[in-house]
């Protein structure tokens, strides 16, 4: 009895754990049947088991094509049914996709994040005028948040003013403008203020009973 205990170190690899030793044990009786109709009968039999062990396929589309290719992958591609649908290749399993392209940093001023480089060149696209004015402005104000939430300190506006230059390329120059931007406790008071409302909304918890 205990000569015929078998030890996973001892088993096979299983290719696709989740449908378990059992199904790929049936797969491996499915390779060994040399009758071509009993193997395609078995062969159905065998995806209908596999769509009972999966049953969160069934909102997939496709989802008998799904499971018809996992059993493919399953016979290691050694399977010679009547699918219907296209026979998948190993080849094509094991292509790796290409590399994705990430977007550029900018390290030197990484406390501004990605997102206000893409701000700063669609302004620059934008005519000269009272609208591109705005929209530069408001971009140095969120530079400058961006700055003090970071430094946790204070930062003068032509700190900002050079930044902004240098990352446009010299295309946004706010260094002669008259207009100040916002005051470095404007910029932070919704933050703190967000902090002092759920205090107090904890601090009036206190004391009461429940039941």
């Amino acid at each position: 009895m205990i000569d015929q205990l078998e030890y996973n170190t001892e088993r096979e690899k299983l290719i696709i754990p989740e449908y378990g030793r059992h199904l790929q044990k049936m797969v491996n009786q499915l390779r060994a049947i040399e009758d071509r109709d009993e193997q395609n009968k078995v062969a159905k039999s065998i995806i209908a088991v596999m769509g009972n062990l999966q049953p969160h396929l069934r909102d997939v589309p496709d989802f008998q094509h799904k499971l018809w290719d996992q059993l493919f992958i399953v016979a290691e591609f050694d399977l010679d049914v009547d699918s219907p649908y296209d026979t998948p290749s190993k080849e094509k399993l094991e292509e790796r996709p290409e590399p994705l392209g990430y977007p550029q940093n900018y390290p030197k001023y990484r406390f501004y994040g990605n997102n206000i480089k893409r701000m700063i060149d669609q302004a620059t696209q934008w005519e000269k005028g009272d609208k591109r004015e705005a929209l530069e402005f408001t971009i140095a104000n969120h530079m400058k948040k961006c700055f003090l939430n970071w430094n946790k300190d204070t930062v003068d506006d032509e700190v900002i003013f050079k930044h902004l230059y240098e990352l446009s390329d010299g295309q946004i120059n706010m260094a002669k403008k008259e207009e100040d931007l916002k005051d470095a406790n404007r910029l932070i008071r919704s933050r703190k203020g967000g902090k002092s409302n759920s205090n107090r909304k904890k601090s009036s918890n206190r004391g009461k009973k429940r039941y």
